[in-house]
């Protein structure tokens, strides 16, 4: 049995990470999301608020029986020796992530990590960054074809911003009642 780890920040999952997954279930008997704790972000949301988000996001999507979400409290290579993983998976948008996360794989190999592999992210999905769902969250743009409605009701609430009418119908009576 291959098990795959799709290491990040998470901050937050988004549907372009749920691709990575999907893509991952092709080729790995059991598939692992890491919540990295990475030390050089700043992130949004706790480790634990973004397991919480990734958990709803592949329930949602009825994944949650297929694949776990786990926090990486640490260096990613003590971790995939500890829980006995065999590959790395990430997703690679453009150049500029494969550059990357080339170098990240290099660097894992060199402290004892499994081999990493590269799944392209899927025509129209491979715009989607965590860091640009924030960015656009925080104006209060319409984010629900980029992240599920848990995760846009955590960013919007961060931001104490009204969702977006348009699709946001679903969360706004929350916010209606929070006074936001």
């Amino acid at each position: 049995m291959t098990t795959a780890l799709c290491p990040g920040t998470f901050d937050p999952f988004t549907f372009g990470h749920l691709d990575m997954v999907r893509q991952c279930l092709v080729f790995a008997d059991n598939v692992v999301v890491g919540v990295a704790e990475n030390v050089s972000k700043t992130p949004l949301f706790t480790p634990e608020k973004r397991q919480e988000l990734a958990e709803k996001t592949l329930r949602e999507a009825d994944l949650d029986t297929l694949v776990s979400v786990e926090i990486i409290p640490g260096l990613l290579a003590k971790y995939c020796q500890k829980r006995g993983i065999d590959v790395i998976v990430k997703g690679v948008r453009n150049a500029s992530d494969f550059d990357y996360e080339s170098s990240m794989s290099q660097m894992n190999l060199h402290l004892g990590a499994p081999p990493t592999v590269f799944v392209a992210g899927s025509p129209g999905l491979a715009h989607i960054s965590s860091s640009m769902v924030k960015e656009v969250a925080r104006y209060g743009v319409d984010i629900f074809d980029m992240v599920n409605v848990e995760t846009a009701a955590a960013l919007y609430d961060v931001f104490r911003i009204k969702p977006p009418q348009a699709r946001g119908k679903v969360i706004a009576a929350r916010f209606d009642q929070n006074g936001k």
